[in-house]
């Protein structure tokens, strides 16, 4: 991540000419007046304004929630068209961060944003979750530092933090919520190098593993590259049930699954698998999954 600012202050004064109950009463019969109220009044972080940060971001706001810390240090490019919410051509080489932030301002005049346009480090990591009620993960897959850090801070001061990951053509979810197990107890990446967090990312995230047998382009998967594969449907089914999760978590009612369970729906393939890990990646069918996928890797760098 490159070396963080403040966070801008592009966090304008609330429009009080808003009608917001207005606005969101079609929420109402799901969630109450009272509930939607209590929305306006949450502040949900979001690292990674691109695949699934950018979408998690407008399904939110159009939630209701009324204030958010968004982060992201690059700009949009071609690259990003298939499934970057905020990609278009009258976005090309505007920053993301900014961009979405316009975006969801558009749905909602009255939001509160503090936007950490250089991304988030370890430097501004503590400014970027203060005050928050909810962390919802959208840092690009190989971010592993930066990850492990937010995740720890989030367990350390006791804020739920929500991952679900674009997988195919569908999303796995993992919540780990205060008191129960941390993100590290679950992956254990400790000091390993890159190479094996990517793989017990992997493994960790969907042990269900539904996306595997429609991969047509193996080739398209290359972890020394940092490339992979992605939909924009996978990136708007993880939307609905990020935020269906953050409904739960910030309303307090429903079911929420924490770590070491988890979920995950594959619409390719018309499945939906709730797993049960125990001890994470120390379980003996990760510790399993793990050493193929280690075989496979070293088998594709001796390929080239």
């Amino acid at each position: 991540m490159k070396t963080s600012l403040q966070p801008s202050s592009a966090a304008t004064a609330p429009d009080s000419s808003f009608p917001y109950e207005e606005a969101f009463a079609r929420n109402i019969g799901w969630v109450t007046k009272a509930e939607q109220a209590s929305l306006r009044g949450k502040r949900v972080a979001i690292a990674g304004g691109g695949g699934v940060g950018g979408v998690h971001l407008m399904t939110l706001a159009r939630l209701g929630i009324g204030s958010f810390h968004i982060a992201d240090f690059d700009s949009f490019d071609y690259v990003n068209f298939n499934r970057q919410v905020g990609a278009n051509v009258s976005t090309l080489g505007q920053p993301k961060a900014a961009v979405m932030a316009r975006m969801a301002r558009d749905v909602n005049p009255e939001l509160d944003i503090k936007i950490f346009d250089k991304g988030i480090d370890a430097a501004n990591l503590p400014a970027f979750l203060d005050g928050v009620d909810l962390y919802i993960d959208g840092l690009d897959f190989f971010a592993f530092d930066i990850r492990q850090q937010t995740f720890a801070l989030c367990a350390e001061r006791g804020i739920p933090a929500t991952t679900v990951a674009p997988l195919g053509m569908g999303a796995a979810l993992l919540n780990f919520m205060p008191g129960k197990m941390t993100f590290e107890e679950y992956f254990r990446w400790g000091s390993l190098p890159e190479e094996d967090k990517a793989i017990r990312f992997v493994v960790g995230l969907a042990p269900a593993g539904l996306h595997r047998p429609y991969l047509v382009e193996p080739s398209a998967v290359n972890f020394a590259e940092r490339r992979g594969p992605s939909t924009f449907m996978a990136c708007q089914l993880c939307a609905g049930i990020a935020a269906t999760e953050a409904l739960k978590i910030l309303l307090g009612r429903g079911d929420v699954l924490a770590a070491p369970h988890g979920l995950q729906f594959d619409a390719y393939r018309n499945r939906l698998a709730r797993t049960w890990r125990p001890w994470g990646n120390n379980n003996w069918l990760h510790r399993i999954a793990i050493a193929i996928g280690k075989r496979q890797f070293a088998r594709m760098a001796q390929a080239k």
